[in-house]
């Protein structure tokens, strides 16, 4: 091994590239999802598989990627990650078809879970505990700044051009990336060799994709029996509940195991792991519902439609930074506990302005307020969870972190999107009930039937939707007026499904800012900065400038 000397400011400006990339993917994908559903020709719940696919094979792999970077060096598992990521990039570009899509995006979920936990471990490896709070906050504002790009370029791609190029401005940015990283990023190898728990894998990947089908399919199969199959959709989220308690028994038990349960002893690493479920559970729980109604209810181009939740992401990401640098110097604990909670107000206030005519500066004041929630929320929430987290560990604790927060995004989609179904199937008869009166006796049968069976044929609200076909046979005399009924029962019925469906997010952050109280202080703040008690296995991070090892 040759030795040299690495900035590790500048190794976490490639690191912070990578995981824009990541990023900047899942913000462009929301905002494109009424294009999408258009152009492919399919329906919500097939639509949703398109981001869940993604997000369950990301957050199965985690914790083996993060073994991976432990054995065969974080940089490479880096590199590999990037590569991955790219070619399915541009394999989502050219799908024809839903399934094509769902397949590139499962091999993007590979590339991101290999990439994903090497970014904190390197950082926990580079820099000390009194200062990774400034790095995280750095870290921090990369999300800010690709939930704001997400949305306002994703939109401008999809308006301009086509939403297959949200996939293709992936590929320039991961080239360069990929250059960086070998030129800059130091070859870190902890030396220690791990098993590999490919039961667990079994395990795991079998219970939540059992958990997360059950979620998303339960509105289509009206709850009951899948098509022809004896199971039934409880049965099949109990079958994978039942498999993931499996997996958490076995591995308290295990030498090698897949989730190493011992960090969780540090009370604020296990915290911290919670708030970062729940605020993704929370983030993708608005997201989902939101870019629906902005665009198939409100009529927003997509651009317009990101433009609306930009100030939302411009504020976290020049927050992110400071809020890194206080809990480095002031603890972590009502930071948090602030941020929580404004981005639950946020969404709150969100909810009671969305109308059927609100415009977009009607939702300024609450996207400011959400996006000081995240902004004091991100940065703060990995300072508590790896502050005390020492280098061997930081790949395996980095893995979890990311597991358990791309698991919150997940849940939180697929309940969220389970409920919005469930809701809607109830509103739009209601409403369809309700307005049919203004029609001639002879259609109104016909009418209401067409939305009743929107909940068994799939919810299509893509752009220009009504939420359902019209009624074949119409004389020419009465279409325009269905028409515009129809359309006026798709908006009524998806604001009064909405909005009672994000109140599910509002209830699981509010619990969360409640939970920040179990933070306990860090002794290295509390002592002026000197070092803590050494770190959970009594290692020592490199210094801020440190001499690395380079493996040749």
């Amino acid at each position: 091994m040759s030795r040299g000397r690495t900035n590790p400011w500048l190794v976490l400006v490639v690191l912070c590239a990578g995981f824009f990339m990541i990023l900047l993917d899942t913000t462009i994908v929301n905002v494109a999802i009424p294009a999408m559903l258009s152009a492919l020709n399919t329906t919500l719940d097939q639509i949703l598989w398109v981001l869940n696919a993604y997000i369950l094979v990301y957050a199965v792999l985690l914790i083996t990627a993060g073994r991976l970077g432990d054995l065969y060096g974080q940089r490479n598992l880096f590199a590999i990650g990037l590569v991955i990521f790219t070619c399915a990039s541009a394999l989502c570009g050219i799908s024809q078809n839903v399934g094509e899509l769902i397949a590139a995006r499962i091999l993007q979920g590979v590339g991101g879970a290999v990439l994903t936990p090497q970014t904190l471990a390197i950082i926990t490896s580079l820099f000390p505990p009194e200062r990774r709070g400034a790095a995280f906050g750095i870290w921090g504002s990369v999300a800010g700044l690709a939930a704001l790009a997400g949305p306002t370029l994703g939109g401008a791609l999809v308006t301009y051009i086509d939403w297959r190029w949200i996939f293709y401005v992936n590929v320039p940015i991961g080239i360069a990336a990929v250059v960086a990283t070998f030129a800059i990023i130091p070859d870190l190898r902890p030396g220690r060799r791990h098993g590999w728990d490919v039961i667990g894998v079994i395990l795991a990947t079998t219970g939540l994709f059992a958990v997360v089908f059950g979620l998303i399919e339960g509105q289509r199969y009206n709850w009951g029996e899948i098509g022809s199959y004896v199971i039934n959709i409880p049965e099949v989220i109990g079958a994978g509940a039942c498999l993931l308690v499996v997996f958490i028994v076995r591995e308290r038990y295990q030498r090698e195991p897949l989730v190493p349960l011992s960090l969780f002893a540090d009370r604020n690493f296990a915290v911290a792991n919670w708030v970062a479920a729940a605020m993704s559970f929370g983030m993708l729980g608005l997201f989902f519902p939101i870019t629906i109604y902005l665009q198939s209810v409100r009529g927003f181009s997509a651009l317009t439609a990101g433009l609306t939740l930009a100030p939302m992401s411009l504020t976290s990401m020049f927050l992110a930074p400071f809020a890194g640098r206080l809990a480095d110097q002031i603890g972590a604990k009502y930071i948090l506990m602030t941020g929580l909670s404004l981005f639950t107000i946020g969404i709150g206030s969100l909810i009671y302005i969305a109308g059927p005519d609100s415009t977009w500066i009607n939702f300024l004041v609450p996207a400011i307020v959400m996006g000081l929630g995240m902004g004091m929320t991100f940065a703060p929430m990995t300072t508590v969870a790896m502050r005390n987290i020492s280098p061997r560990m930081a790949g395996a604790a980095s893995g979890v972190m990311n597991t358990t927060r791309q698991l919150g995004a997940a849940v939180g989609s697929s309940v969220v999107g389970a409920v919005l179904q469930n809701r809607l199937a109830t509103t739009l008869h209601d409403q369809a009930v309700s307005q049919s009166i203004s029609l001639p006796a002879a259609f109104r049968a016909q009418f209401v039937a067409a939305f009743n069976s929107v909940a068994a044929n799939g919810f299509d609200v893509g752009q220009g939707q009504n939420g359902a076909q019209l009624p074949a046979g119409l004389p020419p005399s009465v279409v325009q007026q269905i028409s515009t009924l129809a359309h006026s029962v798709f908006v009524s019925g998806y604001i009064d499904a909405m909005k009672p469906t994000l109140v599910v997010p509002i209830v699981a952050l509010a619990l969360t800012a409640g939970v920040t109280v179990l933070i306990k202080r860090d002794a290295a703040i509390a002592q002026n900065g000197e070092s803590a008690a050494g770190d959970l296995r009594g290692d020592h991070a490199i210094a801020a400038n440190p001499v690395v090892d380079h493996a040749d």
